[in-house]
């Protein structure tokens, strides 16, 4: 149903940074670079762009789960994004709350984003 998702900042090139580092584990990269936004995804397709915010615009504040294809790869962007910055908001680990196969990760963007990645896939 989504083609894409856009996230405004006030500092793109730090955001741009932060997450090439956090989406490489995901095996995503940064596709389309146009100077005020930038599109982030696989070849052919970037799904997730950051904008600059102009003028009075803020920064987003949303919450954005992103589909990991395993286990590994969700401690994989977690590590990456403490060490790119972001800050904990839940650990990798189960959410048998939501169902008995999810298995997730939380954390704050340098914006003060909710990024979450999630596998569905038993262990």
């Amino acid at each position: 149903m989504l083609d894409h998702v856009g996230l405004r900042t006030k500092r793109l090139k730090e955001m741009t940074a932060f997450y090439e580092a956090v989406l490489a584990p995901l095996g995503a990269s940064k596709q389309m670079d146009f100077g005020v936004a930038v599109g982030f995804g696989k070849p052919n397709e970037a799904p997730l762009w950051l904008g600059e915010a102009e003028g009075d615009a803020t920064a987003s504040s949303v919450h954005l789960a992103l589909t990991s294809p395993d286990r590994a790869s969700v401690d994989a962007f977690y590590k990456a994004a403490m060490a790119a910055g972001g800050k904990d908001n839940g650990g990798p680990g189960p959410r048998p709350d939501y169902h008995e196969h999810y298995y997730a990760a939380f954390v704050i963007d340098l914006d003060g984003n909710n990024l979450e990645v999630v596998c569905h896939k038993p262990e």
